[in-house]
């Protein structure tokens, strides 16, 4: 299984603009593998996406949404994109120019084969 979620990891920091990614334990917001760039704080980031995830999902059950499948939050320094799963997330900064729609779909390619 690790060695599946490292090769999706790699796949997903060929994606030009992409600083980091990061598979998270979506209960406790630990992070399961991790592949950044210096500079990157994994402990933050893991953090952050599980709390966010949390909360977009609790606001989506409230209004009927349904499930929350992905998340996409833009900042003045970078992007920050969330893909949630059945026990996990996968996690990715970016700079400001990535292209999100590749990175998405690398994104959803890594959940289906951490699902698997």
């Amino acid at each position: 299984m690790t060695d599946t979620l490292h090769k999706s990891l790699d796949r997903l920091s060929r994606v030009r603009g992409v600083s980091g990614s990061m598979f998270v334990a979506s209960d406790d917001g630990l992070a399961v593998a991790q592949l950044l760039m210096e500079g990157v704080n994994g402990k933050a980031l893991a953090a952050f996406a599980a709390s966010l995830a949390r909360k977009v999902s609790g606001a989506a059950a409230a209004t009927g949404a349904g499930h929350v499948k992905f998340i996409q939050m833009q900042a003045a320094g970078g992007i920050l994109l969330v893909c949630a799963g059945n026990e996990l997330l996968v996690a990715v900064v970016a700079d400001p120019g990535l292209n999100v729609g590749l990175a998405r779909l690398e994104m959803l390619r890594a959940m289906e084969a951490a699902d698997a």
